[in-house]
């Protein structure tokens, strides 16, 4: 830590005003001639200054070469400095790859009951990167440290943080399986795959989602892994967002089969609507005659804010095979007798899906629209006519 006759040194007195003193302190890096004063000022900021002159200051720091890394781990490792100046010096180390670097913010990992320090070392080790990694592998088998070394871990996207997070994807804490599962599905490993089904029965609902987000990442092994056969029964879990992550995941395969399934959840009583929305954006974006043809479908079955939904997502078409299909599974609609066509808000949708298909097909329907009674609705209709 700095003395108070070094901070006195650099001429800032604590009136002066912190923006001052950082342009002060720019000016000195600028000029390059006094070094010594640079850092006294820029620790004194740290040391003193608010929240935002901190910040300012941190990009600085860096700038100041390894000189640096002492007087902020004295700060980081001072227990009766204030929380924001040793979380700032923590952020700041990151900046460093130097072994005494890293022996710090370690040993801060596993000592401090800060909670803020913790993390902020576990992310200042991540940014470290490739040169963290034998050290953090070596905090799993530590109850107290296995969480944050972790995500630090997770944090690296490097293949050798495969071998320690696969050793803790079945630990006792579920944050950490979660972690450790969301980690390696970002890589092309054989052991992966096996991992993230058997993580689909995990008894919690975040590992259960980090799973089913992994395998909907794995859709050039659909086949392969039979993902429709794991991944349907999600639809159904008890946990409404591994219900939705499900529905993403199965949309990313784009498969006939994988559409059929989406189908059936999206006409039960029983979806909830934020679901229903999930599956009807998933059946769009695989923008199939298959998934169109379900959409259509689905339109009787669904919750008037659904129905928007599927207006809206047909409108948006942008295969130009699939627009007439699009524009004409909108004009069925708008003459089934649905009790919900008589709505202003369906048709306004209605009317602007048409404008965005350019629909020629719909032009005796925009007409009728054109008349009607909502003028919301007739500002629709003549617009779309001009795209029609």
């Amino acid at each position: 830590m700095i003395a108070q006759t070094d901070l006195n040194r650099t001429g800032v007195t604590a009136s002066e005003n912190w923006l001052q003193t950082n342009q002060r302190l720019h000016q000195l890096l600028h000029q390059n001639n006094q070094p010594e004063l640079a850092l006294n000022m820029a620790l004194e900021i740290l040391i003193n200054g608010e929240f935002q002159a901190r910040w300012e200051v941190a990009k600085v720091f860096p700038k100041l070469g390894e000189k640096a890394i002492f007087p902020l781990m004295d700060i980081l490792n001072d227990e009766e400095a204030d929380l924001e100046s040793r979380w700032f010096a923590g952020r700041i180390l990151g900046e460093f790859n130097h072994p005494e670097v890293i022996a710090s913010l370690v040993n801060l990992l596993q000592t401090t009951k800060e909670e803020e320090l913790a993390a902020i070392a576990a992310n200042a080790l991540a940014n470290l990167g490739n040169a963290s990694i034998e050290v953090l592998s070596d905090l799993l088998p530590q109850p107290d440290s296995r969480r944050l070394a972790t995500f630090a871990l997770a944090q690296i996207r490097h293949p050798g943080v495969i071998d320690p997070l696969l050793t803790v994807v079945k630990d006792e804490n579920a944050l950490v399986r979660a972690t450790a599962i969301e980690a390696l599905s970002s890589f092309n490993d054989p052991r992966v795959p096996s991992i993230l089904l058997e993580g689909l029965n995990d008894p919690a609902a975040i590992v259960r989602k980090e799973a089913v987000t992994g395998l909907g990442l794995k859709s050039e092994q659909a086949e392969e892994l039979d993902l429709i056969t794991h991944l349907q029964p999600l639809l159904y879990d008890l946990n409404l967002e591994v219900c939705q992550q499900s529905a993403l995941a199965l949309g990313r395969l784009a498969s006939d089969a994988a559409a059929k399934a989406l189908l059936s959840v999206l006409k039960s009583p029983l979806t909830p609507i934020p679901l229903q929305t999930t599956l009807i954006q998933s059946l769009g974006w695989m923008e199939t005659p298959v998934s169109l043809d379900y959409l259509q479908q689905a339109l009787p079955y669904v919750a008037p804010e659904s129905i928007l939904e599927i207006i809206r997502i047909l409108g948006r078409v942008e295969n130009p095979d699939l627009k007439a299909k699009a524009a004409q599974s909108l004009l069925d609609f708008f003459y089934s007798g649905h009790p919900m066509i008589d709505t202003p808000p369906i048709k306004r949708a209605l009317a602007y899906a048409w404008g965005q298909l350019e629909a020629t097909t719909a032009v005796f329907a925009l007409e009728q629209l054109t008349e009607d009674a909502d003028a919301g609705v007739r500002i629709h209709a003549i617009s779309a006519l001009k795209s029609c």
